[in-house]
């Protein structure tokens, strides 16, 4: 089984190459076994919204403590496959929350600012990437900002800006990458990726947003789905009830994927 470090390493590397990162977000065990069966599987990230949710915790809420159990399970299945953890805003300390998600296994996180301060939450990068150094591994921060999710009703400029002034900070402060969820047109996505940098910008795929080969053309290093894959999960979990319930039966082709 490769490193920690080296687990590390690849997940970088990942982001920087010429083809967009696809993450599809896991939440569980067998969510996570499920795409790593699939070959395409480069690298797993969780979803914290999904894993709060399975808890009976609504986004944001759940201890750590949890979201940190549930993580090691995922890792302990993922073997070499590195794995970026959602660890909401890092909690009370971002570094000593990062530290104890490297002990887990953890390679790489996604930490948002929830538009504090930006010397604050530049601190927090630095905090991370420092706790990372310091158990020597290449922790690859994919810092989020909420500038578009949190941005409430100002202008889109003052978003797009606020995103790359945010971004640049965090870049310089050792994050890989930075993460922009809302749904981006190219003409934002093409001037956040000029603001930010080739290959250092992450986006969500939602209804509405582009595809990931056409973030790929723009230059985005990265895309990933957040709660919206347990959300198709339990829209078919639910689909499928409904149909027992009205006499129906267990699809044919339904797969013995646990």
């Amino acid at each position: 089984m490769s490193s920690q470090a080296d687990r590390a390493q690849t997940l970088s590397q990942l982001h920087s190459a010429p083809a967009i990162l696809r993450v599809v977000n896991v939440w569980d065990v067998v969510s996570a076994k499920a795409i790593l069966a699939l070959p395409e599987t480069k690298a797993l990230a969780t979803a914290g919204h999904s894993i709060a949710a399975t808890y009976g915790y609504s986004d944001g809420t759940i201890p750590l403590e949890l979201t940190l159990d549930m993580v090691a399970r995922i890792v302990n299945a993922a073997g070499d496959v590195p794995v970026s953890a959602d660890l909401d805003d890092g909690y009370d300390d971002a570094g000593e929350t990062v530290r104890r998600a490297i002990g887990v296994g953890v390679v790489g996180a996604n930490v948002e600012d929830r538009l504090r301060p930006l010397a604050e939450s530049v601190g927090v990068v630095q905090a991370i990437i420092a706790a990372g150094d310091a158990e020597g591994v290449p922790f690859a921060l994919n810092a989020r900002t909420d500038a578009f999710v949190r941005g409430g009703g100002r202008p889109v400029e003052e978003s797009i800006a606020d995103a790359i002034e945010r971004g640049r900070a965090y870049l310089d402060a050792g994050a890989t990458t930075v993460f922009v969820p809302g749904i981006l047109d190219a003409d934002v996505t093409r001037r956040l990726v000029d603001g930010i940098g080739e290959r250092k910008v992450s986006v969500i795929g939602l209804p509405g947003a582009l595809s990931a080969g056409e973030y790929e053309q723009l230059g985005v290093a990265r895309i990933s789905y957040g709660p919206l894959t347990q959300r198709v999960a339990l829209t078919a979990l639910q689909d499928v009830a409904q149909s027992l319930y009205a006499d129906g039966v267990i699809p044919a082709g339904t797969r013995a994927l646990n």
